[in-house]
């Protein structure tokens, strides 16, 4: 009978570097941050739907729009 201690997850470092190498031969070295990037945003956007919270707007873009105008 298998028991919570005798159970082996997808937390191991082999079975991680397994998944990443499976990952990198699928996608390639130049997909991989993309994909990563993707998954990042829309990880933060289901957490802000979920908490209601607004992302914050990007002081950056707005400075760059007043320098603009100017």
């Amino acid at each position: 009978m298998l028991t919570v201690s005798g159970m082996t997850g997808l937390t191991q470092p082999w079975h991680i570097i397994l998944i990443l190498l499976i990952a990198l031969m699928l996608f390639g070295g130049r997909k991989l941050p993309e994909i990563g990037r993707s998954l990042g945003t829309g990880m933060r956007e289901f957490k802000d739907s979920i908490t209601g919270h607004s992302a914050p707007e990007n002081d950056s873009v707005h400075r760059a729009a007043e320098r603009e105008t100017a």
